[in-house]
C-alpha cells in the first residue's frame, strides 16, 4: 500500500512538473497560402519576443574610405585582404575580434610578437573562413539574397559557433543510410522526435536524395523505403526547429511534394541545402589537418554547419537585418544591398 501511495504521489508531481513545460495561449497565426488550404504559420508572441532579444545587432565601427596605402604594402603575410586600405583592414580585424573573440582579443588568432606568423591554427582557420564568407555572399545570393552573412551571423561573440555538428561513431556496418543511428532516442536536433538524430551526414555532407515516397505508382527504379523517409523527416524537423517555423513555411501540407503548391521559401531552402553542403565539403572538412585533435569529433572529423548555425531559431538570421551591407570586403551581395 505504501508503495502504491508513493507511486501515485510521484505521478502527480511528475504531471504537475510537466505542465510547466507547456506553452500557453495566446497563439497567433499568419496566413501563408490561399484561403481554405490551412497554410498558416503558428507562433507565440512571448517566444517571438525572446528570440528578438537574442538576435540584436551589435554596435560596430562605421565604414572607412579606401584611402591611403594598401594593407599588403604595410603588413606582412596578408593573403586575403591585401587590397583593402590600412584603415579598412584594421576596422575589419577589430570587428572580427568583437564577433569571434571579444575576451581573448587579437591573441586568439595572432602571435602578438609577430603578427605575420601563421603558427596559431586559429589564424589559418580564420583566413579560410573569410574566404568562405566571401563565397557565400558572392555566389549564394539564391539563398542569402541581399542580406548576406558576416562572422557574427554564426559566432555571436563565441570562439566556436554554438550550433555545430560532428559525425557520430558508426553503428552496425557503418553505412549511414542503412543503420538506425540514435533512433528512438528523442533528440532536440530533430524536434525531440524519435527519428534518426543525425540527418546531417547523408544530406548536408553527402548528397543523398531527400525523399519520402516513390515518384512512380508501381515498383520501378525509384525505390524509397520507410527508413529513408525517417531520415528525410529528421531533416525536415531540423529545418522547422532551426528556423522556428512549421511545415507550411515551405509546403502546402495537402501535397508536400508538389512544387507548384509550395511557397517561394521552398526554393530558398533548396539552395540553402546545397550551400551548406558546399560549405562543409569545400571549406570546413579540408581543414581537418589544421584543427587540433581536441577540436575534432569522435570520428576525427571537424565541426560542420547546419541550418541552426546561422538561423538560430528564427526564419531569417538576425531577423533579416543586414550587417554585410556595411562590410563590402566580405562579399558581393552587400553591393547589391547598398543599391
Amino acid at each position: 500500500m505504501m508503495a502504491l501511495r508513493f507511486g501515485v504521489a510521484a505521478a502527480v508531481i511528475a504531471a504537475v512538473a510537466l505542465l510547466f513545460t507547456f506553452t500557453y495561449p495566446p497563439v497567433q497565426t499568419v496566413q501563408r497560402g490561399f484561403r481554405g488550404t490551412a497554410m498558416d504559420e503558428i507562433f507565440q508572441p512571448a517566444m517571438v519576443a525572446e528570440k528578438i532579444s537574442e538576435n540584436k545587432i551589435p554596435p560596430y565601427l562605421p565604414r572607412l574610405p579606401a584611402a591611403g596605402p594598401k594593407a599588403s604594402a604595410v603588413y606582412k603575410n596578408v593573403q586575403v585582404l591585401g587590397d583593402l586600405s590600412v584603415g579598412q583592414f584594421t576596422r575589419l580585424m577589430a570587428s572580427m575580434t568583437t564577433w569571434v573573440a571579444p575576451k581573448q582579443g587579437c591573441s586568439y588568432c595572432h602571435n602578438t610578437q609577430n603578427m605575420a606568423d601563421d603558427g596559431l591554427y586559429t589564424k589559418v582557420v580564420a583566413r579560410r573562413m573569410i574566404q568562405m564568407t566571401q563565397n557565400i555572399n558572392e555566389n549564394w545570393q539564391s539563398h542569402v539574397q541581399n542580406v548576406g552573412v558576416t562572422c557574427y551571423t554564426c559566432h555571436r561573440g563565441n570562439n566556436i559557433p554554438v550550433n555545430l555538428w560532428f559525425n557520430p561513431k558508426p553503428a552496425g556496418n557503418g553505412a549511414v543510410m542503412q543503420t538506425s543511428l540514435d533512433k528512438n532516442h528523442p533528440d532536440p536536433l530533430v524536434g525531440d522526435a524519435s527519428l534518426p538524430g543525425n540527418p546531417f551526414t547523408p544530406f548536408l555532407e553527402e548528397n543523398a536524395n531527400i525523399r519520402v515516397n516513390s515518384t512512380t505508382a508501381l515498383p520501378d527504379q525509384d525505390h524509397q523505403s520507410i527508413k529513408q523517409a525517417e531520415w528525410t523527416y529528421g531533416l525536415m524537423m531540423h529545418f522547422s526547429t532551426a528556423l522556428g517555423v512549421n511545415c507550411t513555411y515551405c509546403h502546402n501540407t495537402r501535397a508536400f511534394a508538389d512544387w507548384n503548391q509550395s511557397t517561394p521559401q521552398r526554393a530558398t531552402a533548396w539552395y540553402g541545402i546545397r550551400m551548406v553542403r558546399q560549405v562543409n565539403n569545400d571549406y570546413l572538412m579540408p581543414l581537418a589537418s589544421v584543427f587540433p585533435d581536441y577540436r575534432k569529433g569522435p570520428t576525427g572529423d571537424v565541426a560542420k554547419v547546419n541550418c541552426t548555425t546561422c538561423h538560430q531559431g528564427v526564419f531569417k538570421p538576425l531577423y533579416g537585418v543586414s550587417m554585410a551591407k556595411d562590410f563590402p570586403e566580405l562579399g558581393g551581395v552587400v553591393q547589391a544591398a547598398a543599391k
